[in-house]
């Protein structure tokens, strides 16, 4: 059994992106992480994409794995957020199925005239999320504690 203070005691992630670089270092922390369809929005007069997220703790099981340790495994809530979208599209994403869980595997940012383009959140199982954004302006930043999870994500590309 893990020491509760030990988890009390990790670091919560506040992370802001202006550009495609900071999307890119989001995008890796976010990898994996799940959600349900409902905490997902779009306020459409804010013009905002908003979503809560598990998402897999990395930094910690890549140190846990450097120190030569066995990984404790962790997940962790956190708020995922977009600003200055014009339009979201959706492809095989069942708004209707509230309780759906999605896996998010990568976001990437497709440039138009810059500064606009299109970001892509690209989920397991092949459905997707495309904001239509004026530029790149996004954050995300952990809430609460954080838990164990018995299993680390695995990517079998064989």
């Amino acid at each position: 059994m893990p020491d509760q203070s030990d988890l009390e005691n990790t670091q919560a992630l506040k992370l802001v992106a202006l550009d495609q670089e900071g999307l890119e270092i989001i995008s890796a922390h976010c990898q994996d992480a799940v959600l349900r369809v409902e905490d997902m929005a779009y306020v459409t007069s804010a013009r905002r994409f908003a979503l809560l997220i598990n998402r897999f703790d990395w930094e910690n099981a890549l140190e846990e794995k450097s120190k030569g340790a066995k990984s404790k495994f962790r997940r962790r809530r956190a708020a995922l957020r977009f600003e200055c979208v014009n339009a979201v599209r959706r492809y095989k994403i069942d708004l209707n199925n509230k309780d759906g869980v999605k896996k998010l595997l990568v976001i990437n940012f497709e440039e138009d005239q810059a500064p606009s383009g299109t970001i892509n959140l690209i989920f397991s199982g092949g459905g997707e999320i495309k904001l239509e954004v004026e530029c790149i302006e996004s954050a995300m930043q952990d809430l609460g504690a954080v838990w164990e999870t018995k299993s680390r994500p695995d990517h079998n590309l064989s």
